[in-house]
């Protein structure tokens, strides 16, 4: 037995306790309503597949949803989750209930694509965002599935990014409506508030840009928008970064500098947590020292979630060592609903989830068709 394992302790977290420190990563998975039309908005609400998913792990300490769009400007990947309307929450619903009756907490994420979107799904704007006008390298998918290269974004006016800012507060509230335990800024993997973090993609010139305090006043005012809102007090906010990542054609040579810096700024709010992809197997930019749960230790009083490639011994020296307080899995956890109960009893592991099930829309297939580990008598 693994019983006396820290990973499998409970964890104060605001004013909820978490039963363990494992954390269902978020993780898109498409699994939305297929509809022959992609502006169909049944292919955004969550449905009773989904709901599956999430109740079959709700066994760790906290499930983060998958990314969630928090406007049709902020969407760009087919089938995904969304949460700005009163249909995307009676969706949400249906999983934040199921999850609550395996006594399992859930915070939804909120994701804003900025740059990494496509036009084709904005027909209200026709365009895609940024901080700047930095084109993107590589492709992005249009709404119909075609690979194109990445367009030239729109450079967010203020009034736009206080507009903006007022939609992830919308999606907070709905978020609340929807009966979720807390809410996840999604500030990592090149999407928008990442986008204005970094030097990289942030030229403005106005408060937004230049200097580290204006780069991360975006963050700040989102974060300070949702609490004054009621939606969520400050302990039950977390938010996402990715110091090291190159996905969504990223990083900067002055990250450990600016991420530390906003590791040490975010800590003034109490919030729920950081959560920090610093580990390197999402692919590492190479362009600055990678920062570490050590380094944001350092920078930042709160609970600390890690992140990327983690295995139980890995994860278990990072919460014995002080540098996290919870750790997430995504693959394994793909293909191990039951991964608390494996971990507790030392249970052999299926392998991790096979790249072809991650977000191709096969339904059940590869999503809520992974065995439960049934020990022989």
């Amino acid at each position: 037995m693994s019983a006396d394992m820290q990973i499998l302790s409970k964890l104060k977290m605001g004013d909820m306790e978490l039963k363990n420190r494992l954390v269902l990563a978020p993780l898109t998975r498409a699994r939305g309503t297929p509809t022959e039309d992609p502006f169909d908005p049944v292919s955004r609400i969550p449905n009773d597949i989904q709901a599956l998913y999430y109740e079959q792990r709700a066994s760790g300490g906290l499930v983060v949803t998958e990314g969630t769009g928090i406007t049709e400007e902020g969407y760009g990947w087919r089938n995904a989750a969304a949460i700005y309307t009163d249909e995307h929450v009676e969706g949400w619903r249906k999983v934040t209930d199921r999850v609550h009756a395996k006594d399992g907490k859930i915070f939804c994420q909120l994701w804003h694509m900025g740059r990494q979107a496509h036009s084709s799904y904005h027909p209200t704007t026709k365009r895609t965002v940024s901080a700047s006008t930095e084109k993107m390298a590589g492709n992005v998918k249009t709404i119909d599935g075609k690979d194109v290269e990445g367009e030239v974004p729109h450079a967010l006016t203020v009034e736009e990014i206080k507009s903006t800012i007022a939609d992830f507060v919308n999606a907070a509230e709905k978020a609340k409506a929807a009966g979720f335990d807390g809410v996840e800024i999604h500030a990592a993997n090149g999407y928008l508030p990442d986008q204005f973090l970094q030097s990289k993609t942030n030229k403005r010139t106005d408060e937004y840009g230049g200097s580290k305090e204006n780069r991360i006043r975006f963050l700040k005012e989102i974060t300070e928008a949702i609490i004054a809102s009621g939606a969520f007090p400050a302990n039950s906010i977390g938010f996402r970064i990715s110091p090291n990542g190159a996905f969504g054609d990223m990083g900067s040579e002055d990250n450990f500098d600016m991420f530390t810096y906003v590791a040490k700024e975010m800590n003034q709010y109490g919030l729920a947590y950081l959560h920090i992809m610093d580990g390197l197997g999402f692919g590492y930019h190479g362009k600055d020292k990678a920062v570490t749960c050590a380094d944001i230790r350092k920078n930042f009083d709160g609970v600390i979630m890690a992140n990327v490639g983690l295995t139980k011994e890995i994860a278990e020296g990072l919460v014995r060592s002080g540098a996290c307080d919870l750790v997430c899995f995504g693959r394994l956890y793909i293909s191990n609903p039951d991964l608390a109960e494996r971990f507790a009893n030392d249970w052999p592991l299926t392998d991790p989830a096979p790249y072809e099930t991650w977000w191709q829309h096969t339904a059940e297939k590869g999503y809520t068709d992974w065995p439960f580990y049934e020990p022989k008598e």
